[in-house]
């Protein structure tokens, strides 16, 4: 190992720090940099937090000290971000672009299912204990995603004749789908928030790169006819794919007594 490296290796150093402002604690998670050159702050709206880079000298003491000076700044661009939508009893996400509120059914039986009540409302039934809504809508989530996204990809693939090995759902933060060289597509699993068409467009992109590794003119040709309405599914995700990484987030606030 490099001298540098050691030099700058800070053990069992916390992952994150908690800083006070205006009676309310912000998590703040510090990473060390190698190449940085001074304390930087910024916000990463996808797992709404914010991120403080240290340099290699610099020291945990500095950096609490450097975040709270900030704290305003940090309070004040978390609070433009869309509200956090934890899983919970009562909390409105949408569902194929279809808004469904959580409704608890603790002495039900079964997992999560979909109803519509006497007002015609959508739900998103979830049984058996409060503790439990949380990972039981996720694991629904995703299980609905990967059914979707694997459906729309093998029907684009059969059209352009070539073959896929594996559908994957991850929680992506920076792209919402990839492809590798070995025919491994995998898809952030909220897109099946989004409405289907946007689902069905980021399927088509994917699979296009099987022929196509590149956005080439030839590559958007391919997407034009699988997916004639991908001009439409991408201005709905510039306009609101940011919103979608609120959902199953808990506040990354929290107030003092």
């Amino acid at each position: 190992m490099l001298l540098r490296a050691l030099l700058y290796r800070r053990p069992s150093e916390p992952q994150a720090i908690q800083i006070v402002f205006d009676r309310s604690v912000y998590v703040v998670r510090v990473r060390r940099h190698r190449q940085a050159r001074r304390y930087t702050l910024r916000i990463q709206a996808a797992s709404r937090e914010a991120v403080l880079t240290i340099p290699p000298r610099g020291t945990l003491a500095e950096a609490r000290d450097f975040a709270e000076k900030h704290g305003a700044w940090i309070a004040a661009r978390l609070d433009r971000l869309p509200r956090a939508a934890p899983f919970a009893d009562g909390t409105v996400v949408p569902l194929r672009g279809v808004p469904h509120r959580i409704a608890h059914r603790r002495i039900r039986r079964g997992t999560v299912w979909t109803e519509a009540d006497a007002a015609s409302e959508q739900l998103l039934c979830v049984a058996g204990d409060s503790p439990h809504i949380d990972r039981r809508v996720a694991d629904f989530l995703r299980r609905e995603a990967r059914r979707d996204l694997d459906s729309a990809s093998r029907r684009f693939a059969k059209e352009l004749g070539v073959e896929i090995k594996r559908v994957a759902v991850r929680d992506q933060a920076s792209r919402w789908g990839s492809c590798s060289t070995t025919g491994v597509l995998s898809f952030s699993w909220r897109l099946i928030l989004a409405p289907v068409f946007v689902l069905d467009y980021l399927a088509a992109h994917e699979v296009a790169h099987l022929v196509e590794m590149n956005h080439s003119a030839r590559f958007w040709r391919i997407v034009q006819r699988l997916c004639p309405d991908h001009e439409r599914a991408k201005v709905w995700l510039d306009v609101h794919g940011a919103d979608l990484h609120r959902y199953g987030l808990p506040d990354a606030t929290r107030e003092l007594a």
